[in-house]
């Protein structure tokens, strides 16, 4: 490691319209935060996470358009500006284009800190897989030119997958790169459940929203009575999940859970699911696999861009029936099964090394810091 003496700490505040650990991003900052925070024992960042229920938090909020489980929270200006005053980050990383971000992005403009500009969800693409309406549009043409804006005045953009690279550079940015994610601590640290030789346990967990069709995990629990099922998450859909489960009696609905509820239940199952017809990358998905479980993902999931964790999932196309795709993981040998969840299991941890070694030098280029195996 470099000498704390002699390389300065790198200060750096993250930004972030969601709430710490409800949502794909959210989660995402939590991790690399806790991560980042064993190289600053050595001398490495000073960071702070400014989002609802956090740093600068605002007390008014109103539902968001579309699905009234989650909230877009309006921070306190005076204490936002309070906080980054104190701090005078070298660096400020801002993860959404919500009123957080847009402060964000003035503040680092203002203290002459670099921009870096996380493109983790195209929140404008989401869009399009609701109904027409006024809203809609409106939704989308606010993202676009939210997007467009934050893209020209970064120094940095950072994205999930490859396609999404050319997407930046449409839209304004000038440097863009593709960043892995990463997992949290506690399912690294904590001790492996080996996987089974038996298949008989599904989890799904994420939103409850339109784009995860869940439609297609109730149907194939209708199909699949050899097979328990189970939801985890909150969202617009949870009536429709919770009157599913109360008339199959191999479904069942655990509400939404913290991170270490929800790592037990990973462990509980030989299997999970992301049908979604439309997924930035898949968080979950990736954090099943660092536990030692299969990862079944459609092919619009943007985890299944990533070539070598491809390779140790079970990767399906939107027109292909789940019950089919369960049945056929289910009747391979369990030696393929036990080895394909070894491989994921080591290729997930590959990449949360690989990815923490990116942050670090994204933070502090040149500086020498080194992120722990």
């Amino acid at each position: 490691m470099t000498d704390s003496a002699a390389v300065p700490r790198v200060r750096v505040a993250f930004v972030s319209d969601s709430m710490p650990e409800r949502n794909g991003v959210g989660a995402y900052y939590t991790d690399l935060i806790e991560q980042l925070d064993e190289v600053s024992d050595s001398g490495g960042f000073e960071s702070i996470f400014l989002c609802p229920g956090r740093e600068a938090g605002g007390r008014l909020h109103f539902p968001l358009p579309g699905d009234t489980t989650q909230k877009v929270f309006l921070p306190s200006p005076r204490r936002f500006g309070g906080v980054m005053r104190r701090l005078e980050p070298d660096v400020v990383v801002v993860a959404t284009p919500g009123p957080y971000g847009m402060l964000g992005v003035r503040w680092a403009r203002k203290l002459g800190a670099r921009l870096i500009v996380g493109f983790h969800t195209d929140y404008a693409g989401v869009t399009d897989l609701y109904g027409a309406s006024l809203l809609k549009w409106l939704s989308r043409g606010y993202f676009r030119r939210i997007d467009r804006l934050m893209f020209r005045k970064a120094d940095h953009v950072l994205v999930n997958t490859a396609p999404m690279i050319e997407q930046a550079r449409r839209i304004g940015a000038r440097e863009v790169s593709r960043i892995g994610t990463l997992v949290p601590r506690v399912f690294l640290t904590t001790p492996l459940v080996p996987p089974r030789e038996t298949f008989g346990r599904v989890l799904f967990a994420g939103r409850l929203a339109p784009e995860k069709r869940l439609d297609r995990l109730i149907g194939a629990a209708e199909r699949r009575p050899e097979l328990q099922f189970a939801i985890a998450g909150d969202g617009p859909l949870k009536n429709d999940v919770r009157t599913a489960a109360g008339r199959l009696p191999n479904l069942e609905y655990l509400g939404w859970l913290g991170r270490e509820t929800l790592l037990g239940e990973i462990d509980a199952s030989d299997a999970l699911v992301l049908p979604s017809e439309f997924e930035s990358f898949g968080n979950v998905a990736l954090e099943a696999m660092a536990r030692c479980r299969i990862a079944l993902v459609t092919r619009t999931c943007g985890i299944a861009d990533w070539t070598r964790l491809a390779r140790h999932m079970v990767v399906f196309d939107l027109d292909e029936p789940l019950d089919e795709v369960l049945a056929g993981t289910a009747n391979r040998p369990a030696r393929e099964r036990i080895a394909l969840a070894q491989g994921a299991c080591e290729v997930a941890r590959e990449l949360n090394r690989t990815s923490l070694r990116q942050w670090v030098e994204l933070l502090a280029p040149g500086a020498g810091f080194e992120a722990a195996d």
